[in-house]
């Protein structure tokens, strides 16, 4: 595999949905080698390119992780977190992804199938250009919610415990000031209810099934929107509110809205939940792959 810190100058675009942004990186044979400290650097708002994320564009054919699904999936999204990190999923990485192929004229308008550590998600791309995500089911715990705590500053506040493939702890407070500035994690207790991190979202309600956020996204810190997290949002307001489509057999929809914009969220009579909103490819370029490397020492000395 060949190393992104090669000679030969990296394609990159820029593109974010609802002001979540990623550097997306096209790299259809899995060729490039994108180590955790290059992603960070890509990611880096002032020595890189900047995004709360890097979207990897891969063959799901070409990619160990992705072979598996390779027959329902040609794409496969290697998203990292803005630190480098490997995430499972995040869905508006999705829909700028999915724009993205449509862009490169590797998918038209109508249905797509993107691969996920999550697994498959299935992508529809609107004629008037907001992008549909089928984003799987949310899985609650089985049994009474368990006790998780979420505190920032001197107040704390019950969580209810979301996954989406990534998980997610949902607080509902009363301002989302009350979240801080966000540029550290938040307190979660107990400390082994999220073993690999969790993200923590603060929820206000708007009005009727409508609802606004603050994110703070393991490995990014907070982000102006996070999908996974909105679905999370959806799930846990409907549960608060007695909405539980499964057992009504009638879908039911909540408007989430981000720092960044506003997402559609519903949840299926059969579980399955649907994300809607805009993505936007804004810039595209080369970037020096040798101005992605630690600095050598020398170079340190003369700063």
């Amino acid at each position: 595999m060949g190393s992104v810190s090669s000679a030969a100058p990296v394609r990159f675009l820029k593109g974010h949905g609802t002001e979540n942004d990623f550097v997306i990186i096209p790299d259809p044979d899995g060729t490039l080698d994108l180590p955790a400290r290059t992603v960070a650097r890509l990611c880096d708002r002032r020595a890189g390119i900047g995004g709360d994320g890097l979207l990897r564009v891969v063959r799901s054919a070409a990619h160990p992780e992705a072979r598996g699904m390779a027959g329902e999936a040609e794409w496969f999204m290697d998203y990292r977190n803005a630190d480098g990190s490997v995430a499972e999923m995040c869905g508006n990485g999705v829909r700028v992804f999915a724009r993205y192929l449509e862009r490169a004229g590797l998918a038209e308008a109508g249905d797509l199938a993107v691969a996920t550590r999550a697994g498959v998600r299935r992508v529809h791309l609107a004629k008037d250009g907001d992008i549909t995500v089928h984003m799987g089911t949310a899985r609650l715990p089985d049994g009474p919610d368990p006790s998780v705590t979420v505190t920032v500053g001197g107040r704390s506040w019950p969580a209810r415990n979301v996954n989406m493939g990534n998980p997610h702890a949902v607080a509902f407070v009363d301002d989302l000031d009350h979240a801080g500035d966000l540029l550290a994690p938040p307190a979660v207790t107990p400390a082994d209810a999220y073993p690999d991190g969790v993200n923590v979202e603060f929820v206000v309600d708007r009005g009727p099934r409508h609802v606004a956020l603050r994110v703070h996204e393991r490995g990014s810190g907070e982000t102006r929107s996070c999908g996974t997290g909105a679905c999370a949002v959806m799930v846990a307001a409907a549960r608060r509110d007695g909405a539980v489509p499964a057992a009504g057999g009638t879908p039911v929809t909540y408007t989430v809205d981000v720092p960044g914009g506003r997402l559609v969220i519903t949840e299926h009579a059969d579980g399955g939940i649907e994300m809607t909103g805009p993505a936007v490819i804004v810039a595209e370029g080369t970037v020096d792959p040798d101005r992605l490397v630690e600095p050598r020492e020398a170079d340190r000395s003369n700063g």
